[in-house]
């Protein structure tokens, strides 16, 4: 076997101008096939999967394990049907699912009145590697009267992470602490944002520059978390999670319930008129700003007297008071269990015994009332009825605890080329939003600046959207669709734009006759549908 195998297909390249790229046919065995998808470059006996296991020998031929996601508008039937591409048959050949009729009522009936209700995605599209060759899929539809072509690929990223937004109060390790995945470093904590701690979990340090080991297991962690799956990582200095992108987080064992209704001074914000006349003074403990109700602006506006107490941290502005405790998995984030703790001493001068006293956390998940005794000693007491009922309102009002995983990845390297032969005119027009970004037909923002930084959030992308290459890096889906005109000027690969129909009877451009399947999904309805969104057809 001398010729380049098997991905790419090109016609009429001649065999020099792949010289560097020649499979090392003089090592290989008779039954194997080299697999050009990534710089690995496997070489894959008969019946068997390469490393990555996206790609697989079957009776020679490379072909795509997968199959291509394709996404409609409306549900004619049930979801999840595989189809094969040109109406092959694939048995078991470790090659992936089994295809069935292509006369499944979940397809596509080739009417091009309907070719707007279908969506080519990048899920198993195959990759543009070693990127001197068109995309896969370079699709031409209709769409509200305008012609539009979507660029479609699988992107192999080394320039990637996941931002994980963990909604609790909870404290969970020191800003800057390493994530740690079976041991190996895999991100770190960063900046705590309203009511949720964050991760930043991947990146190209992580995945190339330590270790192989750390590399495989950053890659690792990578795709479960983008495929929607759970994962157990520590942190230095702080608690075991498992997080899982829709799920509540598993904190040291126990599962989440709720997000901060506020700070303790928005809380006092918020409740102290529910509260007035029910009580005399109101602590609302919490990691960041603890609130004291008749030293706040609303008791005051309340005309709440004042009560005495002197609370321990840093006073900041009246009522609200910084580092009262130390962070930790106690009341509102903090280590502490008994929320006296935090309580120095009442004046005299003007505490009174009989005052009564609600302590509560941000979430209402901890609370308690007291009553000064005569020598104003706070002691505790079973909390009346309406005092428990504004407390349960604290927890109503909290939002439940949930893990949101964001894909982001830099999208402004070689695999450009797949796109256009001058590929800062693509970015450029994806600034200018005359192209529409999406991942599985999940709308994708594009941070500002230089570029092509997208972010997506992984729930509303198609399952099992995330794959590895063990160079080490992701593989993920990724979609450029614009107007016809649009990617004409931006010098796109034009001898390579398929309509739709074509692209349903044959699959990609290069996949030489392979048994490629397909598979149907429904757009999610919290998804835009991708071929119309934004200014491009404005």
């Amino acid at each position: 076997m001398t010729e380049h195998t098997k991905t790419d297909g090109l016609p009429g390249i001649e065999p020099p101008m792949l010289e560097r790229a020649k499979p090392r046919s003089e090592r290989m065995a008779g039954d194997k096939i080299e697999c050009n998808a990534c710089p690995v470059l496997c070489q894959i006996t008969a019946g068997r999967s390469g490393a990555c296991d996206r790609y697989a020998n079957v009776d020679g031929t490379l072909v795509r394990v997968d199959p291509v996601v394709l996404l409609r508008k409306t549900v004619a039937s049930e979801d999840g049907v595989l189809v094969p591409f040109a109406g092959r048959q694939q048995s078991g050949t470790g090659a992936g699912p089994e295809g069935e009729s292509s006369a499944s009522p979940a397809t596509w009936d080739g009417n091009l009145l309907h070719a707007g209700e279908v969506f080519v995605t990048g899920v198993g599209s195959s990759t543009t590697y070693p990127d001197y060759k068109p995309a896969p899929f370079i699709v031409s539809s209709p769409a509200g009267g305008v012609d539009i072509v979507t660029v479609v690929t699988e992107g192999i990223f080394s320039y990637c992470s996941f931002k994980v937004k963990i909604d609790t109060d909870r404290y969970l390790g020191p800003e800057q602490a390493n994530v740690r995945y079976k041991g190996e470093v895999v991100g770190h904590v960063t900046t705590a944002e309203y009511g949720s701690q964050m991760l930043s979990l991947g990146g190209v340090h992580h995945l190339t520059g330590g270790s192989k080991k750390e590399g495989r297991l950053t890659a690792e962690i990578m795709q479960l978390l983008g495929n929607k799956q759970a994962a157990e990582v520590t942190i230095d200095g702080g608690s075991q999670i498992v997080i899982q992108a829709g799920r509540a987080p598993i904190v040291n064992g126990v599962e989440e319930q709720r997000m901060r209704v506020g700070c303790g001074s928005a809380t006092i914000g918020i409740f102290a008129r529910q509260l007035f006349g029910k009580v005399d003074e109101v602590i609302v403990v919490d990691d960041h700003i603890t609130g004291v109700l008749t030293e706040h602006q609303a008791g005051r506006c309340l005309d709440i007297p004042p009560s005495g107490v002197k609370i321990r941290g840093r006073k900041s502005t009246p009522g609200r008071y910084f580092q009262v405790a130390n962070p930790g998995t106690g009341w509102g984030g903090t280590d502490i269990a008994e929320p006296l703790s935090i309580i120095e001493g009442w004046d005299a001068t003007v505490a009174r015994p009989g005052l009564r006293l609600l302590m509560t956390s941000t979430t209402g998940e901890h609370a308690a009332w007291y009553l000064l005794d005569d020598n104003l000693r706070p002691v505790e007491q079973p909390m009346p009825a309406e005092v428990q009922r504004v407390v349960e309102r604290i927890g109503e009002n909290c939002e439940p605890s949930l893990t949101t995983v964001l894909f982001l990845a830099g999208a402004g390297g070689s695999l450009r080329a797949g796109v256009t032969e001058n590929p800062i005119l693509l970015t450029r027009s994806i600034k200018q939003t005359l192209v529409n970004v999406t991942c599985g037909g999940a709308p994708a923002y594009v941070w500002p600046g230089g570029g092509i930084t997208i972010m997506t959030d992984v729930m509303r992308m198609p399952d099992n959207s995330f794959g590895t290459v063990p160079t080490p890096a992701i593989v993920a889906p990724i979609e450029f669709t614009m107007r016809l005109e649009d990617y004409q000027a931006l010098g796109g690969h034009m001898d390579y734009v398929r309509p739709l129909s074509s692209v349903l009877t044959s699959g990609a451009w290069h996949n030489e006759g392979a048994p490629t399947q397909r598979k149907w999904l429904h757009q999610p309805a919290v998804n835009v549908w991708p071929a119309a969104a934004g200014p491009m057809l404005g």
